[in-house]
């Protein structure tokens, strides 16, 4: 199993290497799949689940008018099938932002091992319930947030899910979204998020150019969002036990402001 589901779990606290080796002695069975290029359902078994091991995905409707709204983004290492527990949630569609590979594996296996190691139990628990809690702020995004908040917001949130991953170097991550990706989840035209983007470009404490994010003051843009990352870890954030990424000095305008880095490709760690 990829090292990515791995990271995304130890969010959450550390898992021996005990814990470890199982998950990665999964056995699974990849695919490739182009980018822009949505998920076939009849792919899908009720007995199998899938994972993204390297690339971006999203979650998405299409409404009769023919807009679109994106629901959520998938990251490496996570879930990206349609199902939750014995649910089948068939209202939405899943589509490849980039080229990616995906990992289909047998969700009884996952299962015996979250009964045989608790601490993987509650680290599977959590990255279910962060699902949840990153769903509640894109709600509070449209409807209370102003164009300039969301934006300031999805910007945070994404170099913080990046970073986690070890997909952000020095202050700046790739992340193959374009412009009308990210406006259909914030629920603005293109137009309107190229202004907005321009607007925090401006203020010198972040930018979204050519697919790549780059946070110059991540604390300004974190009080321009009203952002707090605690969502995203399930309260365990800076928590004994978590892993917390080193610091980096190109994300803060003095020497009280510092973020985290990591170095890879985003659509790597299959």
């Amino acid at each position: 199993m990829s090292r990515m589901l791995i990271l995304q779990l130890e969010r959450f606290g550390r898992l021996s290497a005990e814990e470890k080796l199982a998950v990665t002695a999964m056995r699974v069975r990849s695919r490739r799949v182009g980018s822009r290029q949505d998920l076939a359902r009849e792919d899908e078994a009720p007995e199998l689940d899938d994972v993204l091991l390297a690339g971006f995905a999203c979650r998405y409707v299409v409404l009769p008018n023919g807009r679109r709204q994106v629901l959520a983004y998938i990251l490496p290492g996570e879930f990206c099938g349609r199902r939750t527990g014995n649910c089948d949630l068939p209202e939405h569609a899943i589509a490849t932002l980039s080229a990616v590979k995906i990992g289909t594996f047998a969700r009884e296996e996952l299962a015996s091992l979250a009964h045989r190691f608790p601490a993987l139990a509650r680290a599977l628990e959590l990255s279910r319930a962060v699902e949840q809690a990153t769903l509640c702020q894109w709600l509070l995004n449209l409807g209370q947030r102003t164009a300039l908040e969301r934006t300031a917001h999805m910007l945070c949130e994404l170099f913080f899910r990046l970073r986690c991953l070890g997909l952000a170097h020095e202050g700046g991550c790739e992340v193959p979204l374009r412009q009308a990706d990210i406006a259909d989840a914030l629920a603005i035209s293109a137009v309107h998020l190229n202004r907005t983007l321009t607007r925090i470009r401006r203020l010198h404490i972040g930018s979204f150019l050519r697919n790549h994010l780059l946070i110059e003051d991540l604390p300004a843009l974190q009080k321009l969002a009203g952002f707090r990352p605690d969502y995203l870890f399930a309260g365990t954030f800076g928590s004994r036990g978590s892993s917390p990424a080193p610091r980096d000095s190109r994300t803060r305008r003095d020497a009280s402001h510092s973020s985290d880095i990591g170095a890879a490709s985003p659509v790597s760690g299959g």
